[in-house]
């Protein structure tokens, strides 16, 4: 089947699913995307309440920087990406310490000035991992075809990349100490508060390769999309319009229809029928399987499952509160050391020149941290009462740690509404309301885009590489990749 005959059903207009049907598309295919809210994004969405637009999540808008996956999206889909360069990509406060990361790494390396090493090393890694992930990549491997295009790109960086075999068993807490520097435990605290932001997990447990990159997004480049984050996903439905697919809103998937090992159709909840050759869904494994009929879709979880959901707060605030900061985008760890669970906290604030996103004066903002699932549906199944106390505790909690950097934080703000877990399991259909991918332990045992019908694949931050614009447009690279080849062989 060429792809140009194809008929292909995007669930869910996150960006992963969103990118895959832009790229397929743009080859000619029919591509309609189905999703349940009344705009795009999932994740990385920006929506309104009470004369407010707040993004989702405290969000950073990176791999626009030349060559990066969103720059080479937007020039194969011929978007010009609505972007204000970030010049400090967010400041990060640990009691007593306080620097803003920028693309030089200079206030890093004046508070911690043994680390120099440690950052050339890391920058070299991560320009060759970005140089690798142009184009896709073929991970995890599933076919000769597969091999050999990675060993293409393998050779084709040597011998620079050979040095990544040396990385690819070691922990980011290994390679930290082997420039001695785990003996700083004010280092080894913002590495671990910059991982589990970027990977979802810390130094000890994440991949030395996954953290290379991860650690390289406020260097190479951070962004603000005009309007919020949201407007990527628009730019990107407004791409698959464009070229003949359609993006329909209010479509809620209840029923996947198969007959053997392949998907023929799918069913939403207003009573549409959706034929279809190819199905992509931009759903998390768990929430896939969770769909009447697709029980079987999803292969047995991985090492590589998601686990965090995240509390956020959506807040109206003075704009003169932000107006001394280097940079709208603050990163707190609490006085207690610890990390996630309210103890430390990313704060976004919409700029003080889009009047469209909160009301004159003011600004939105998105505060968040990660927040494990389990505690709020058992609170929910106890009783209103008990789900509003948790709700108030975290909201406290998360208060206390602003106001230990920024004490008069309560007194500026003007509105707030909050989002549990529970929120993010209704608004994204992720099941337990789980975000941001999963932990970066490994590059073994990761998930790649197939399951277990012939022509239905995953696309989001659930497969590899994970987490982030960067990450799931590369992740989107892979399953359409896989989904061409289907069509080649003359499936389905």
């Amino acid at each position: 089947m060429h792809i140009q005959e194809a008929n292909i059903l995007v669930i869910g207009a996150g960006i992963g699913g969103l990118a895959a049907g832009a790229l397929l598309a743009g080859k000619g295919a029919a591509v309609t995307v189905l999703e349940e809210q009344c705009y795009p994004g999932g994740c990385a969405a920006t929506f309104s309440s009470s004369g407010y637009r707040f993004d989702a999540g405290a969000t950073v808008g990176c791999g626009f920087h030349p060559g990066g996956p969103m720059d080479e999206l937007g020039k194969e889909l011929d978007i010009a990406w609505l972007l204000k360069p970030e010049p400090v990509a967010w400041e990060y406060r640990d009691r007593h310490i306080r620097f803003g990361l920028s693309a030089s790494r200079a206030e890093i390396i004046e508070r911690f000035p043994g680390t120099e090493a440690f950052w050339k090393e890391q920058s070299a890694l991560a320009g060759l991992l970005w140089k690798l992930a142009r184009g896709g990549v073929s991970w995890p491997v599933k076919s000769p075809r597969d091999l050999a295009e990675l060993l293409q790109k393998g050779f084709s960086g040597m011998p620079a990349s050979a040095r990544l075999l040396k990385f690819a068993s070691k922990s980011a807490f290994d390679w930290l100490s082997s420039h001695n520097l785990q003996r700083d435990p004010d280092f080894v605290r913002f590495i671990d508060a910059q991982l589990l932001v970027s990977v979802q997990t810390t130094s000890r447990h994440a991949n030395a390769i996954n953290a290379a990159i991860a650690l390289d997004l406020p260097s190479s480049g951070t962004f603000s999309p005009i309007g919020g984050i949201g407007t990527v996903a628009s730019l990107l439905a407004r791409s698959i319009e464009k070229n003949g697919g359609a993006v329909l809103y209010g479509k809620k998937v209840i029923r996947i229809d198969s007959v053997r090992r392949q998907v023929i159709g799918i069913e939403t909840s207003d009573g549409g029928a959706y034929a279809a050759d190819f199905v992509i869904a931009n759903l998390t494994p768990s929430s896939l399987a969770a769909i009447e009929g697709a029980e079987a879709a999803a292969l047995p979880e991985t090492s590589a499952a998601p686990s965090w959901s995240a509390f956020t707060l959506y807040l109206g605030m003075d704009s003169a509160f932000f107006e001394n900061l280097p940079s709208r985008h603050v990163q707190i760890v609490g006085s207690s050391g610890e990390l996630a669970e309210g103890n430390s906290i990313f704060v976004s604030a919409s700029p003080g020149d889009e009047t469209g996103r909160a009301p004159a004066g003011l600004r939105a903002v998105t505060i968040s941290t990660h927040a494990m699932p389990g505690g709020w549906f058992d609170a929910l199944k106890r009783g209103p009462d008990a789900y509003r106390e948790m709700k108030h505790a975290c909201t406290e909690k998360v208060f206390g740690v602003l106001s230990e950097q920024f004490p008069e934080a309560r007194d500026a703000v003007r509105f707030l509404i909050a989002g549990t877990p529970v929120a993010w399991e209704r608004f994204t259909g992720r099941l337990n309301g789980c975000v941001g991918g999963y932990a970066q332990t490994s590059l073994f045992g990761v998930r790649g885009p197939e399951t277990q019908f012939d022509n239905l694949f995953l696309a989001g931050d659930s497969i590899f590489p994970g987490q982030s614009l960067p990450g799931v447009v590369t992740g989107a690279r892979r399953t359409v990749g896989l989904l061409m080849q289907r069509s080649a062989k003359g499936m389905p």
